[in-house]
């Protein structure tokens, strides 16, 4: 039986994510001890950030274990793959993704959830969907989650 969590977002540590095998190669799917996963969730803080309007904000997320590559891609207006799409919902789109663009500032605790990618041979998230944290506790309980999950389902198999 084939192991999927391809459709939902799987909160991972940046430890975990970053050791993530792309399977097989080339594919935007990615396996953890035989379990295949496309989309994430990650929180941390961001340490790094590059924005450059119309096209992409890239930014680094690190939650102790490490530090995530992140991109939101603001290029909606110019992209191809949006030329196909109504106009009115394209512009929703490229406003909801500026919006969550300008709250990205460095030492801010960030929730990203979005699809695993490589870019370069770099595991990074694609990010869908950016939200600053203001709850101090916010981390130790994502913390305590994704050792939850890793326990009982991303690491145990599943019949």
């Amino acid at each position: 039986m084939d192991k999927s969590l391809s459709l939902v977002h799987v909160k991972l540590l940046a430890f975990d994510l970053l050791s993530l095998a792309q399977s097989p190669p080339d594919t935007p799917t990615f396996s953890r001890d035989g379990i295949s996963l496309s989309r994430a969730e990650v929180l941390g803080v961001v340490v790094y950030r590059e924005h450059k309007p119309g096209r992409f904000l890239k930014f680094a997320v690190d939650d102790g274990t490490g530090c995530v590559p992140c991109i939101l891609w603001l290029n909606h207006a110019t992209s191809p793959y949006f030329a196909r799409q109504r106009p009115q919902g394209v512009r929703l789109i490229a406003d909801v993704a500026n919006s969550q663009a300008s709250l990205v500032k460095l030492d801010a605790v960030t929730r990203v959830h979005g699809r695993i990618t490589s870019y370069q041979g770099v595991v990074q998230i694609t990010a869908s969907s950016v939200a600053v944290k203001r709850d101090p506790n916010v981390e130790v309980l994502h913390w305590l989650d994704c050792l939850k999950l890793a326990r009982r389902v991303y690491g145990r198999p599943r019949s």
